[in-house]
Formats: C-alpha cells, sequence, structure tokens
C-alpha cells in the first residue's frame, strides 16, 4: 500500500493542479478538486504508513478544503453556470433580445472585421454610476503565444454575439 500511495498522491496532485489551473469552467475545476482530494487521501495514507504526523495533519486539513471545493465548484457554481446557459438558449428561442451571461465574457473569442480570431476577452470594465459596460479589455497573442498584449475596446464599438466577438479592427 505503501508504494502505491507513494505514487497516486503526487500524480493525483500535478494532474489536479492541471485541471483546475486551465481554468476550463466549472465541472473542470470541481473533477480537478476530486482528484486533488484522491491525492490528499493518497498523502494522508502515505503519512500513516511512515509515520510522518505532519503529512497526515497538513493532508487531513487538505481533504476538507478539497471536499469544499468539490461542493463549491460541482455543487453551487456548476448549478449557476448551468443557470445562466439554460438563460441563453431560452433568449435565442423567445422574442426577447439574445442574452449571455457576464461570466461567459472572460474567454469569449474576438474577431477582427473579417471574422479572424485575434484574441479573447479577459476583464470588463463598468462605469460605477451606471453599471453599464464601458470597455472590454482584449488579450491577444503574439509570436509562439508567450507574449500576451492588452488592451481595453470601448464596448460601444463591439459586437457581441452568444459565444464570440466583433471589433472594427482590421
Amino acid at each position: 500500500m505503501t508504494e502505491y500511495a507513494e505514487w497516486a498522491a503526487p500524480i493525483a496532485t500535478m494532474i489536479a493542479a492541471i485541471m483546475t489551473a486551465s481554468n476550463l469552467g466549472a465541472r473542470m475545476t470541481g473533477f480537478g478538486f476530486v482528484v486533488f482530494t484522491v491525492g490528499s487521501i493518497a498523502w494522508t495514507a502515505f503519512g500513516m504508513a511512515t509515520n510522518q504526523t505532519s503529512l497526515i495533519a497538513a493532508n487531513g486539513f487538505l481533504t476538507v478544503v478539497n471536499l469544499i471545493g468539490v461542493w463549491r465548484w460541482l455543487g453551487r457554481q456548476s448549478t449557476y453556470e448551468e443557470g445562466g446557459r439554460s438563460a441563453r438558449v431560452a433568449s435565442h428561442h423567445s422574442s426577447a433580445p439574445s442574452l449571455f451571461t457576464a461570466n461567459g465574457l472572460p474567454g469569449m473569442a474576438i474577431e477582427d472585421c473579417y471574422g479572424k480570431r485575434i484574441g479573447k476577452v479577459v476583464e470588463a470594465l463598468l462605469e460605477c454610476r451606471t453599471g453599464k459596460v464601458r470597455h472590454v479589455v482584449i488579450a491577444s497573442t503574439a509570436g509562439i503565444g508567450l507574449e500576451e498584449h492588452l488592451r481595453a475596446i470601448p464596448a460601444s464599438t463591439i459586437s457581441f454575439g452568444a459565444d464570440r466577438a466583433r471589433v472594427p479592427i482590421r
């Protein structure tokens, strides 16, 4: 059992770190916390097998934290995102204007006036007094994707769609 836990713990922890750091939505983050829980349980088992009290205590605590992460991301946040997706789909089938969720804005693809992808939305800037979106910050990568350029575009110049936005940039 010690040999299994010795390998399962770091492998699960590394996979979970990639899953949560990838920021691919509530479900992926939630399943990342499930894998983190497996890792912290394996670390706890390894600590028990090798009589390492500090490893047992730290990973016992992390197991509780990871279970809270599972509840938050697979339970609550996933439900919020699913509700937003359902409202967006329903808006397409109604006479009301099409809607998209505000938490769907970061990561939304940005296209130029020719339909070529030029980046993604990273943030929206709201006016304090009115609460209206005034600018959208977009990120564009250069070279091999390691250099990122940020710029704020007035929201009034952006045409939003359900899953992408278009700016009048050539």
